[in-house]
């Protein structure tokens, strides 16, 4: 009799990352492809995809079909200037690739990322398992799977290909694999510019450690994939750093956004409303606001007489609250400063590897000159999400709440870019 392989006989390494990424994956195309068409018959004009392709999408598209475009010319319109080549080659070049096969060019991009952020998941358990243990790795795994911005490991973005080769070189690093860093790190550094970051990490890594010479090699060995397009740019357009000089297009500076982010932290202090005012206009907000305060004051004064499970449905019910009044500036700062908050916290418990890369990729993404999109970029840090295990392994019940409330958002999300709204 034939055997019948099913996902339940399948070693726990490889059952629940695979068990995470369908039932993630279940939310995202239940959304995306199932009910936003019921909803909004017009979010599928273009095809079947059309709610899985939007923004960066189409310069991947771009890319994959045509090529790129790069011009000397940078104007005050930044809008008008604004080229392909900002765009790093791996991805696009696997979709030229795949679609040489016949499927078609947005069907391959879909693909390539979905199996791409599968993987991911599976590596990921692999190498928290072997470090911190089962538990750590059930509940790292389970937070990258559900984290909402995990939905553009399912769209027609590099998310799901970054994570694959940042996580492998990551690992294979720590099981001192010189060979395989080589390989993993040189794809990551030709996906996306924060691939850099895996390089000073390693270096640093191996001069703590004491690491032999192939250590240091390999680890110089990843610049080949950013090396590699810096030739092609300098050959192709006579500019060997055109994929930075072409950044002006988004972005006229860089370093720190110190006043965006002030802007984020006043909404959530004052109320929108109060802000693009300059004045208060909703003198409610700030009631509401006090209001929130007070009653996580007294939910601590009084937690012993009421008990821990009183005062975490409290909490989780003000914490709800709080967001409904804020929205998504509320999310965005506590997403990205308090994952810092947790590498800083869990940094002694991570390894030495994982920790530097976290915070150098952290350097990086902070340093955009925006606000913009920066949610997305600290998404792709995957240490981040072995401090979020960390903390849910060690609290469970709130890792549960922690679970639930990136779920919702994963689902609202999905919605809004099905739309064409922004998100990150």
């Amino acid at each position: 009799m034939e055997r019948v392989v099913s996902i339940t006989s399948l070693p726990e390494k490889i059952r629940f990352p695979c068990l995470m990424w369908i039932s993630s994956r279940l939310v995202v195309f239940g959304v995306m492809l199932v009910i936003m068409p019921l909803v909004t018959p017009t979010v599928m004009e273009k095809g079947w995809w059309d709610t899985l392709f939007a923004w960066d999408s189409g310069w991947y598209y771009k890319i994959a079909v045509e090529g790129y475009n790069y011009g000397s010319n940078f104007g005050n319109n930044l809008d008008n200037n604004q080229y392909a080549i900002a765009f790093f080659p791996l991805y696009p070049l696997l979709i030229w690739l795949l679609s040489r096969t016949g499927i078609p060019v947005v069907e391959a991009g879909l693909l390539i990322n979905n199996l791409a952020f599968l993987f991911s998941l599976i590596f990921f358990y692999w190498w928290i398992e072997e470090f911190h243990g089962r538990e750590v790795a059930r509940w790292s795994t389970t937070a990258l799977a559900w984290c909402p911005y995990s939905l553009y490991g399912s769209v027609m973005y590099t998310e799901g290909l970054f994570l694959l080769f940042s996580i492998a070189a990551l690992r294979a690093f720590e099981r001192k694999q010189y060979i395989w860093v080589s390989i993993w790190g040189g794809l990551g550094t030709a996906t996306r510019i924060t691939g850099v970051a895996l390089i000073p990490a390693f270096l640093l890594t191996a001069w703590r450690q004491k690491r032999p010479i192939p250590a240091y090699a390999a680890s110089c060995a990843i610049a080949i994939g950013i090396c590699l397009f810096s030739l092609f740019c300098w050959f192709q357009f006579g500019d060997g750093l055109a994929f930075l000089h072409a950044q002006r297009g988004w972005r006229s500076s860089t370093g720190f956004a110190a006043r965006g982010w002030l802007l984020m932290l006043l909404q959530v202090l004052l109320g929108g409303k109060n802000v693009t005012a300059g004045y208060i206009k909703d003198p409610d907000y700030l009631l509401q606001l006090a209001g929130v305060v007070s009653a996580a004051g007294l939910l601590v004064y009084f937690r012993h007489q009421l008990g821990q499970t009183k005062v975490r449905y409290g909490f989780w019910g003000l914490w709800l609250i709080l967001w409904l009044m804020v929205g998504n500036p509320l999310f965005q700062l506590v997403f990205i400063f308090g994952g810092l908050g947790l590498l800083i916290y869990f940094a002694p418990k991570i390894t030495l590897t994982a920790a530097t890369y976290g915070f150098l990729s952290y350097g990086i993404a902070l340093n955009t000159g925006l606000t913009a999109s920066v949610d997305r970029y600290i998404y792709a840090i995957a240490p981040i999400f072995i401090a979020i295990g960390f903390l849910c392994a060690k609290y469970p019940k709130w890792g549960w709440g922690i679970i639930c409330f990136f779920g919702l958002l994963l689902f609202l999300y999905c919605i809004r870019f099905a739309q064409d709204f922004w998100l990150a």
